[in-house]
């Protein structure tokens, strides 16, 4: 009823950008607030960035000033621009919608940062 996709993972050199997508489809009618999440091996799942259905983002403190999420036109379509990327952002990142109460999960997209 409800799917969730990242896309735009893989492999990058320290300092470079990468940008992430997250298509949200399926049994939706409107506009969710999304969110975007990672998690490392062996770490907890982390809040990355939050936006909300007007288009108001959030960050972790973590990566304020480097990553920008935003909304596309289209419906619960978002992006997370990632630059300045660091080692220590490699992870799974996954994309989330909130509707109707519950929130729906993609499967992950890999983003591994090494020289």
């Amino acid at each position: 009823q409800v799917r969730v996709e990242e896309s735009g993972g893989g492999l990058v050199q320290p300092g470079r950008s990468l940008r992430l997508s997250c298509v949200a489809s399926g049994r939706i009618f409107g506009r969710g607030d999304m969110a975007w999440y990672r998690q490392a091996p062996g770490k907890e799942r982390e809040l990355v960035a939050e936006i909300e259905s007007t288009g108001r983002p959030t960050y972790a403190d973590s990566v304020k000033g480097r990553f920008f999420a935003s909304r596309d036109s289209l419906p619960n379509v978002i992006y997370l621009q990632m630059n300045n990327l660091r080692p220590d952002d490699t992870a799974v990142y996954y994309c989330g919608l909130s509707y109707n109460g519950d929130w729906y999960w993609g499967q992950g997209t890999q983003v591994t940062v090494s020289s």
